[in-house]
């Protein structure tokens, strides 16, 4: 038997018909720079169905179809796509510009708080100055002159020293109301802090924020409330960010073993607490007195601290 070596040549050129294939696709790229409707280059696209047969025409037809849906929907995601990332830009831009009147805020309260030390500073110089300095000085002039007077007039000496003794008495009594009125009872600083933020924060984002006191507040200690303070203000600003409420309400009770501060909203609440960095932080700080913080959100949403009462 002889074996017979056959060679079959294949031919990789493409006919007329496959490169007719190819020109939907180039031809909508190409019309879409000069025709803005797609209707009008679809119809561009279908001219050369004129000069084909009935099967190639179909093909054609179908190649062209193909490609007018598959670049009109890379076209409309390539636009989306612009879209986002100019949106991007844009909360980029939002946020900077945020960041930056933040930081200037943070600034003018820097500086607002040195001026009015300053103010305090200079009021309290001018008020020894007016007042206790000449009540010091006369006292002391007084003293030099019945000093003088000690040998010769004894009489008029006493007199002397019974007004210097009168005049520093008045001098005493005004440098202590004076330090009375600088340094008013830490209780009262720490209720009248937090109702000026409370006033605030409600004109700030227009919402009606009733603050209630039970009880003595005078066995509130500074550092409890600084607690009470920071707790406060997380727990408003955290129902603002997240509980959409439309009330807000903060009710301070002294009981007889434990102050109790309440934050209660209206807002949409949570079936399952989540803690972030928010309540790990309020939290933390109420442990720092040996007090406990209690986040429910079954009606609405609230926040109590609870602080034990120092004897």
């Amino acid at each position: 038997m002889h074996r017979t070596n056959t060679k079959i040549k294949v031919d990789f050129q493409p006919s007329r018909i496959q490169v007719g294939l190819l020109l939907p696709l180039n031809g909508y790229e190409l019309a879409s720079f000069y025709i803005p409707r797609r209707w009008g280059i679809w119809v561009v696209l279908l001219v050369p169905m004129v000069w084909l047969g009935p099967s190639a025409a179909k093909l054609y037809g179908l190649v062209a179809l193909f490609s007018l849906v598959s670049v009109t929907t890379a076209k409309r995601h390539l636009e989306r796509m612009k879209q986002q990332e100019d949106r991007l830009d844009q909360l980029r831009n939002d946020w900077h510009r945020l960041t930056r009147s933040v930081n200037e805020y943070h600034q003018y309260i820097k500086q607002s708080e040195y001026m009015l030390q300053l103010e305090e500073r200079n009021r309290l110089s001018q008020r020894i100055h007016d007042q206790i300095g000449h009540s010091l000085t006369g006292a002391l002039i007084q003293m030099e002159a019945a000093k003088r007077l000690m040998d010769g007039d004894r009489n008029k000496a006493k007199q002397l020293l019974e007004n210097a003794i009168h005049i520093s008495k008045e001098g005493i009594e005004q440098i202590r109301m004076t330090l009375k009125q600088m340094k008013p009872p830490p209780e009262q600083m720490g209720i009248n802090r937090v109702k000026l933020f409370i006033d605030e924060f409600s004109a700030q984002h227009h919402l009606p924020i009733p603050l209630v006191c039970k009880g003595d507040l005078d066995v509130i200690t500074p550092i409890q409330w600084k607690v009470i303070y920071e707790n406060m203000a997380e727990a408003l600003t955290n129902a603002i960010k997240y509980a959409e409420a439309t009330a807000i309400a903060v009710e301070i009770h002294v009981l007889n073993r434990v102050i109790k501060v309440e934050v209660k909203d209206n807002g949409k609440g949570a079936t399952k607490i989540k803690k972030g960095l928010g309540i790990i932080g309020m939290e933390e700080r109420a442990a720092s007195v040996h007090g406990t913080v209690i986040v429910d959100g079954t009606n609405g949403f609230s926040v109590t601290t609870l602080l034990p009462i120092h004897e």
